[in-house]
């Protein structure tokens, strides 16, 4: 028996994939080659390759993926400016001399870094190279050092703002809007990531509070695995951790409460974003900072200046007021692009400037270039009749909508043993993402459902991308076993945070319901 195209496909990618070529070269030529053999065995037709154009057109012009590189940019600058280095030693000074205490600050930096930078690798590195000794001298099982730090730093997928969360907002919201035209309902409604993020906001802060409450209970059941830090040092002043906590939750309320209150779009709020750790890296540096301090004043009051005051100067009726107004905003606008500049030429003069646009534009292609190629792939796999035999497979699950759910999660699960969140994303979601939404399943309970088992392909061997970056940071006594072993309860953690969440829909969806 010859089996069908669409899962030759499919299989045909896995293996490609694999095999370790880029993902996105292996998308593209896996799609092109089964097209023609879609053409040749008359399967497929050829013509469905006219809508290509478009679908990359739309892609490149997608409102909410612009935001991507400006959040890559606010997590690259925030990494590279050494605000994370320093909010790690302060929490694990203030935090250590209670048992399992370095461990819980490792878990709370982690979950402040998720929502400043958003970006798994930077965490883990910089936690792995300044936490992971730390805890290892001081006594803790390094099979449960290396499982905090892996774990805290993919929480960077779940609280948001995150690139995962994005991807997500729009596939979901594609799905969703897929999912009314099939039931014949043409006034629509959409998910915004706004929605999304605020979905996330509360089971990302949940599985924190999991994190937490195994670690102190396995510090209380065994302390010599997780004991009070021995050379806490001072513990430091009220002074010293309002330096360290205080720029990153201001940029978190001006990111996400911009989002959150309905004030920006999200590329609006990416843009706040990447301008507020460009000046925050400004004051860090060596100098005088008050002039970019007073320059990102400015800019608030710009921002609130606007809003209060929308000046409109073309009018016939404006009058002296609106010409003192003008005449406000653009002097706090010069004074804030000053600042800006000023911040722009320390960073060169420390020799980080380059680092920081090479890396975001690496990151950045990386994950269009895949978004792209995917759509290439899930149209060749559309014209080969594989969303109909999805959605056929879906229909036939024992159970109904939840027994399709629990296969869906667990495909998710077991591809995240090979594959990365972005190609499981925009590979696989587009293809069962409406049919679930058509079972009744509320898009956004979904949406964080998948993020957070998403979240957990970070972790699962052999390719989990939190193990490969926490062996190239952690010291060389830590084994890549004990790495592999320490993961395996926070794995189960994961698995209980989704459980949480399928009893508790409420979790994700009182949130965006209350706000928008």
């Amino acid at each position: 028996m010859t089996l069908p195209l669409d899962i030759l496909m499919f299989a045909a990618l896995i293996v490609a994939i694999l095999i370790g070529y880029p993902v996105s070269f292996m998308l593209a030529g896996t799609a092109a080659l089964f097209a023609f053999l879609g053409w040749m065995t008359g399967q497929f037709d050829v013509g469905l390759l006219g809508a290509l154009g478009q679908r990359v057109f739309g892609t490149l012009t997608n409102d909410v993926l612009i935001a991507i590189p400006l959040f890559v940019f606010m997590g690259v600058v925030l990494e590279k400016s050494r605000i994370a280095e320093e909010l790690l030693e302060t929490m694990g000074r203030l935090f250590g001399g209670l048992r399992g205490g370095l461990g819980v600050s490792v878990v709370l930096v982690g979950a402040l870094l998720a929502a400043s930078t958003g970006i798994v690798g930077a965490t883990v590195v910089a936690m792995g190279l300044i936490a992971l000794p730390t805890m290892v001298r001081n006594g803790y099982d390094p099979k449960l050092a290396s499982g905090v730090v892996c774990t805290s730093g993919t929480l960077g997928q779940i609280i948001p703002p995150s690139t995962l969360l994005i991807i997500l907002s729009d596939v979901m919201s594609t799905a969703y809007q897929q999912a009314q035209y099939e039931q014949g309902k043409f006034t629509i409604e959409t998910i915004s990531v706004g929605q999304v993020f605020a979905a996330a906001l509360l089971p990302g802060l949940t599985l924190v509070a999991v994190y937490i409450a195994y670690l102190m209970t396995r510090a209380a059941l065994k302390p010599e695995t997780a004991p009070a830090l021995v050379e806490a040092g001072d513990r430091p002043s009220w002074q010293e951790v309002q330096r360290a906590v205080l720029p990153p939750v201001l940029l978190i309320v001006a990111v996400l409460g911009s989002i959150l209150g309905g004030i920006a779009t999200p590329s609006e709020a990416a843009s706040v974003g990447a301008i507020g750790a460009l000046l925050l890296a400004g004051v860090r540096s060596e100098g005088n900072g008050r002039l970019i301090v007073l320059g990102a004043a400015a800019l608030g009051a710009v921002a609130v200046l606007a809003g209060l005051f929308p000046v409109r100067l073309q009018r016939s009726d404006a009058g002296l007021f609106e010409w003192l107004i003008a005449a406000l905003t653009t002097g706090l606008l010069a004074l804030g692009v000053v600042a800006i500049f000023i911040s722009i030429g320390k960073a060169r003069h420390r020799g980080i400037l380059t680092p920081i646009v090479t890396n975001t534009m690496t990151v950045t292609a990386m994950i269009f270039a895949t978004i792209l190629t995917a759509s290439v792939f899930s149209l060749v796999f559309r014209g080969l009749g594989g969303d109909a035999r999805v959605e056929e497979i879906l229909h036939s699950m024992p159970g109904g909508p939840q027994g399709a759910l629990i296969f869906v999660m667990a495909m998710i699960f077991v591809l995240g043993f090979f594959l990365d969140f972005v190609e499981i994303s925009v590979i696989v979601l587009p293809l069962v993402a409406p049919i679930l939404i058509l079972m009744g399943h509320d898009p956004l309970w979904l949406s964080i459902l998948i993020a957070i088992n998403l979240q957990t392909s970070f972790l699962t061997p052999p390719f989990g991308f939190s193990l490969f970056y926490l062996r190239a940071a952690a010291p060389k006594e830590i084994t890549t076993g004990q790495i592999y072993r320490g993961v395996i309860p926070f794995i189960i953690l994961q698995i209980v945070g989704m459980g949480v969440i399928w009893l508790l829909p409420s979790i994700s969806t009182w949130l965006p319901g209350t706000i928008f």
